[in-house]
């Protein structure tokens, strides 16, 4: 059988890849003011916020969505 594509934009990228990356580019001060959630705004980790978004779907697609803005954006440059 052959695989077909995938065209899902985010196939093959973890979430922590995704925040990683979303922290190098925005720092935790702007990723919280674009995405008001607590894990961003008081005492923020990595792990902390992986924990709550596995758990919080809206929240990881807010955060999902905000990755494929900035890698279009990036693009673009």
């Amino acid at each position: 059988m052959s695989e077909q594509p995938v065209n899902d934009p985010l196939h093959g990228v973890t979430l922590e890849q995704i925040l990683n990356h979303l922290v190098e580019v925005y720092g935790w001060e702007k990723l919280g003011k674009r995405i008001d959630i607590n894990c961003f705004n008081s005492d923020p980790s990595v792990k902390s916020s992986l924990k709550f978004l596995r758990r919080t779907p809206w929240a990881r697609t807010k955060v999902e969505g905000l990755y494929l803005a900035t890698k279009r954006r990036e693009k673009r440059r």
